[in-house]
């Protein structure tokens, strides 16, 4: 009896030390180490575990003031409600700014919720640049875009839509967002044509003329199988002026509703539509009543951003956000500047996108809050701190800059490293803005955030000082 009961408490020990997995193999418990960046950038003891790049949850990348928000159990319990909901999108306001036109939502979508404001990195080929789908996910990733014109051409929708969607190509397991296909053809397509029809161009691949009109740009949509499709819209320079914007005004609104009748999965995808007008008060106006009166999910402001003076960006964008409706999101397209970002979630938006952080990334430029360091730079070489000691990502938790600049003069994984921490930034960033409007102290977020940019207040930059000062923010 007695050996009996010594065997019986070796055997429980054994298997509280080695735990059976489902498969019914020993899998020892191990404990990740603690460990933090001290003010001087060396390593320490302490803080909380660093999960590996496979795991999904996003609260590892929180502030740790922004977890309450997120995990919440009637955060979530509302979250699984909507989900449930038969529309395939649905947008939960959860705080708005009392001062600013800021506010935080819950935008929810097929494959999973997204928080509001949101950052969303640009996936041209259905990959990122720099950085794996898995890599991504573990950075906290609720939504990333693809290229429809990029995607269409190759490696093609049918091969795209057998592999079950472009979530199913990528195995990407959250929510996407594609865009027409029309900025590309006319910005980067030689001797493309716009006509009513739509817009002919070459392909650069085997010289055969195509036509991208607005039903064919959804049927490709349609076969990628996004959350949201944003509506082929007629893009032109936006600092160009005279008929030609009014024209391509009046044809985006026709496009529009020729995108509305072509869409054949209204209950699974989410069609966008693009605000234009380009930089004329008067038409951005009237191609906002227009195009209000259509019953879309969600709208974007397109036109901007493409090199008009940031007075006139901030004054469309504000103008814009005036005029849309409250209970459907706002997406702000090619904005992904720091500033910009903040300014412009104070103006009202909800959604950003823009390859700056991947492709600043490729030129040695890590993001950090007081602006950016250039990491190719001689006084990196050695500098033993991270890229930024209070940054959780897995760059700075693993690589120094000494290290990072030393890669850079001949391995491309320098690039992968600083891909990671600049997507980290921006994620973090957004995460940040979003819960200083819960906590109701985002004019005080600005303020901090404008300091730590900025070593004086005369070097802010004049537009955005103008811009806050429109939504009752005057900066210290």
């Amino acid at each position: 009896m007695l050996f009996t009961l010594i065997l019986f408490r070796v055997l429980l020990s054994a298997l509280t030390k080695y735990p059976v997995s489902r498969k019914g193999r020993k899998t020892r418990k191990t404990k990740l180490p603690l460990h933090k960046h001290t003010p001087s950038g060396k390593r320490g003891d302490d803080i909380r575990p660093k999960p590996p790049l496979h795991v999904t949850c996003s609260t590892w990348l929180l502030p740790e003031s922004c977890e309450a928000d997120v995990n919440t159990s009637e955060n979530i319990m509302s979250l699984k409600k909507a989900l449930s909901a038969a529309s395939p999108l649905t947008l939960r306001i959860v705080a708005e700014c009392p001062v600013t036109k800021a506010r935080a939502c819950d935008l929810i979508l097929p494959h999973s919720a997204v928080s509001t404001p949101v950052f969303m990195p640009v996936g041209t080929q259905g990959t990122m640049k720099g950085i794996t789908v898995d890599q991504l996910e573990g950075l906290g990733c609720q939504i990333c875009l693809g290229n429809t014109y990029h995607l269409g051409m190759r490696p093609g929708p049918d091969l795209i839509e057998k592999a079950n969607g472009l979530h199913g190509f990528m195995n990407w397991k959250r929510n996407l967002l594609t865009d027409s296909g029309g900025f590309q053809m006319v910005s980067l397509v030689k001797l493309s044509e716009v006509t009513e029809e739509g817009v002919k161009f070459k392909s650069p691949y085997d010289g055969k003329e195509i036509l991208l009109s607005p039903e064919k740009s959804i049927d490709i949509q349609n076969s990628l199988g996004s959350d949201i499709m944003m509506q082929l819209d007629d893009v032109i320079s936006s600092t160009l002026k005279g008929p030609r914007v009014e024209e391509a005004m009046h044809r985006s609104i026709r496009w529009l509703d020729r995108c509305i009748a072509a869409n054949k999965n209204p209950d699974k995808q989410n069609l966008f539509a693009i605000i234009q007008g380009g930089l004329n008060v008067e038409l951005r106006k009237a191609c906002l009543d227009e195009m209000t009166q259509r019953d879309v999910p969600g709208f974007a402001i397109g036109g901007l951003s493409g090199g008009e003076e940031k007075n006139d960006f901030w004054r469309m964008v504000t103008l814009s956000t005036d005029h849309l409706p409250r209970e459907k999101p706002r997406y702000l397209m090619g904005v992904g500047y720091p500033v910009d970002l903040v300014v412009c979630v104070a103006l009202g938006c909800d959604m950003f996108d823009c390859v700056f952080p991947t492709r600043t990334a490729r030129f040695g430029s890590a993001l950090v809050p007081w602006g950016s360091l250039q990491i190719k730079h001689n006084q990196y070489a050695k500098d033993f701190q991270p890229i930024d000691p209070d940054c959780q990502c897995p760059t700075c938790f693993r690589h120094s800059r000494a290290y990072l600049h030393a890669l850079f003069k001949s391995d491309t994984a320098a690039t992968h490293h600083v891909t990671i921490h600049n997507i980290a930034y921006q994620l973090t960033l957004m995460l940040s803005v979003r819960r200083s409007i819960v906590e109701g102290r985002f004019p005080e977020f600005i303020q901090t955030f404008m300091k730590r940019m900025f070593p004086s207040r005369d070097q802010y930059p004049g537009w955005a000082v103008d811009a806050l000062a429109s939504v009752n923010v005057t900066l210290e």
